[in-house]
């Protein structure tokens, strides 16, 4: 058990515990449980490479943490924030597919969750979370619309990646990479 699996385990537990908080009405608390399992998803990567690290084990983890994560957050929102969520709801409806559909076209064709990690996922990721916390705490919408539609399109190129694979595979760079592999 490496240090940045145990980031992704704990990452696992947090996603219930945002539930249960959503479902107390604890607003406040469930954005800083938010931010803190947003926080580890940046630092287990990077660990993981620094210390040598890295294990078939950890993509997977970190895949499955991120979809628990984003997840419970959509089911959050919806109880704390109903009327937030009315008001943008076709930017939620386009996130949570982007989250969904990508690792159901996975486990159709391989019976399994993907796990790609695409730079453009990672993109996704990383304008969404600043933008989903600042959207309920009623900030401004555009960027959680923006990090919406840069979220779709990530999920496109991983739809792409899936059709395009033989067998699954970790830590896919985009789908340029699958292309130049395609042509070797």
């Amino acid at each position: 058990m490496t240090l940045p699996n145990l980031l992704s385990i704990l990452r696992l537990t947090l996603a219930p515990v945002l539930l249960l908080l959503a479902w107390a009405g604890l607003s406040a608390t469930f954005i800083g449980v938010l931010i803190v399992a947003f926080l580890l998803d940046l630092i287990d990567g990077p660990i993981a490479r620094k210390f040598n690290q890295v294990s078939a084990l950890g993509p997977k983890l970190d895949s499955y943490a991120d979809f628990s994560i984003y997840l419970c957050f959509l089911i959050g929102a919806c109880l704390l924030w109903p009327g937030i969520v009315r008001r943008e709801l076709p930017f939620i409806v386009i996130t949570g597919a982007s989250i969904v559909l990508p690792a159901v076209f996975g486990l159709i064709k391989f019976r399994r969750a993907t796990s790609y990690h695409t730079w453009l996922v990672k993109c996704a990721a990383m304008v969404m979370a600043p933008s989903a916390v600042l959207l309920f705490i009623n900030g401004p919408a555009w960027p959680f619309r923006t990090a919406a539609v840069i979220s779709a399109v990530a999920a496109l190129e991983e739809i792409v990646i899936t059709f395009m694979l033989h067998a699954p595979r970790s830590d896919v760079g985009s789908l340029v990479h699958i292309l130049r592999d395609r042509k070797h």
